[in-house]
């Protein structure tokens, strides 16, 4: 497991949230946002319909902070933060994967994903695209811009 980067906290602007749930409109199952910081994607998610919903995050302050966002969104006990490192946590039950991550990130994330995710798995990445991996469709144009990967067509 490679040693976790720092990655820096950056909240989504309301066009980059509203670009990846766009991109997974239609979909159901399982949905994790990796490095959910303030929970505003997970919220949306769930708001979408896309259950169970739920964030990992390291750092203890934005877990309180989505936290108070979900109860006082009304989802207190819908959707889940969980202080998990990513790195550990096994993703093969998930359908829909949100990641807003560094691209230093991406390399070492795109083996996880490969060897964990089943075959009908959606990933969803903000601001950095996958660079090993073509997306399905993308979204939205310069910081805004979000790709969506279908796994199936990843591993052909």
């Amino acid at each position: 497991i490679p040693c976790a980067p720092q990655v820096p906290y950056q909240p989504s602007s309301p066009r980059q949230v509203a670009n990846a749930l766009a991109l997974l409109r239609g979909r159901a199952g399982k949905t994790v946002d990796l490095g959910s910081g303030d929970g505003r994607l997970v919220l949306e998610a769930y708001k979408q319909g896309l259950r169970p919903a739920l964030g990992y995050e390291l750092n203890p302050w934005l877990l309180c902070l989505a936290n108070y966002r979900a109860w006082k969104a009304g989802y207190h006990g819908k959707v889940s933060f969980l202080k998990r490192d990513l790195w550990k946590v096994n993703l093969s039950d998930c359908h829909n994967v949100i990641v807003f991550l560094a691209p230093s990130v991406k390399p070492p994330l795109a083996t996880k994903l490969l060897a964990e995710l089943p075959d009908d798995a959606w990933v969803v990445a903000g601001r950095f695209p996958f660079p090993s991996w073509t997306p399905s469709s993308s979204l939205g144009q310069g910081l805004d811009q979000v790709w969506a990967y279908d796994m199936k067509e990843v591993r052909r």
